[in-house]
């Protein structure tokens, strides 16, 4: 399955798609890059003078990227178009900001994958290499 076709199965649009690139993946892990826009809507009041990336939308990057991204991957004969997704459980510590306009690369490898039931341990880094956030994410596909 080639990365554009994942992509195109993605069931999120602008201004809630956090996936610009993959740049590889198997069955066993997916690796992925977003840039954030300076001009994004969660910047607005998070926080008034020297905003950053909310947690929550780090997670949902990681999530649509390490989870989603791979999920669709390894159903790729089964599920139609646009898949149905549920969030089951995430686990995240949090060590750094990602502000506006910074690109991060997200790594997810599998742990377990069965009866549609994908939990991944997933990793988040900045352009210069830092670890921003990782932990543990599970999602139903199908």
């Amino acid at each position: 399955m080639k990365f554009s076709e994942i992509l195109d199965r993605l069931p999120y649009s602008h201004p809630f798609l956090f996936v610009d690139e993959l740049n590889t993946i198997d069955t066993n892990s997916v690796e992925g890059t977003y840039t954030f826009s300076e001009d994004d809507f969660f910047y607005k009041g998070h926080f008034k003078e020297k905003p950053v990336t909310p947690g929550v939308i780090l997670t949902e990057c990681m999530a649509q990227i390490g989870v989603v991204c791979l999920g669709i991957f390894l159903l790729k004969d089964e599920i139609v178009k646009p898949p149905k997704i549920a969030l089951s459980s995430t686990e995240i510590d949090f060590y750094f900001p990602v502000l506006p306009g910074e690109k991060v690369t997200v790594i997810s490898e599998k742990m377990y994958f069965r009866f549609k039931k994908l939990k991944c341990e997933v990793k988040m880094y900045n352009a210069e290499g830092r670890l921003v956030c990782k932990g543990k994410i599970a999602g139903m596909c199908s």
